[in-house]
């Protein structure tokens, strides 16, 4: 029979990791690694650190070893993506294993992905309110959209 083996505060701190896909665009990276940096401040774990699953760095071994350097006994990584999938099922467990290696004692656990929570629906009813108060003069321009001219309506038809 398989024992499980729940962290201990003997092991350390809890850290967590919040790791994104990555991106060829700098900017996009940048924007996960700020969103994880203010969140960082509301969270109940003292270590909070931003990821790249590819592409960039900080990758998911990189992270891990600011988080096990930092005192982490326990390192939690988040994909920040909405479903499961490859990435969820393969890649994020290997690049976790693989960063773990060379941390022995310290343990670590790969979360769900965010999926159908509730309040992902409510974050959602707000961006569409807002692009569409946007979009009808009642709004400024959201961070993302800012100087870009993509939040507005178009009409259909030929391109």
């Amino acid at each position: 029979m398989h024992e499980e083996r729940w962290p201990t505060a003997q092991q350390g701190p809890v850290a967590v990791i919040v790791v994104d896909h990555g991106s060829r665009r700098a900017e996009a990276n940048q924007r996960h690694e700020a969103f994880v940096r203010s969140i960082a401040d509301r969270s109940p774990y003292d270590i909070v650190e931003p990821a790249h699953m590819e592409l960039a760095e900080p990758s998911i071994t990189t992270a891990f070893d600011v988080c096990v350097g930092a005192g982490a006994g326990v390192v939690v990584v988040s994909p920040f993506f909405l479903w499961p999938g490859d990435h969820w099922d393969r890649d994020i467990p290997r690049l976790s294993a693989d960063a773990a290696r060379g941390h022995p004692g310290v343990t670590y656990l790969v979360a769900a992905p965010l999926g159908a929570h509730p309040i992902l629906g409510e974050l959602a009813m707000l961006r569409i309110g807002h692009c569409l108060e946007h979009a009808t003069g009642r709004a400024p321009e959201c961070e993302l959209c800012a100087g870009s001219g993509r939040c507005g309506f178009r009409s259909g038809g030929p391109v």
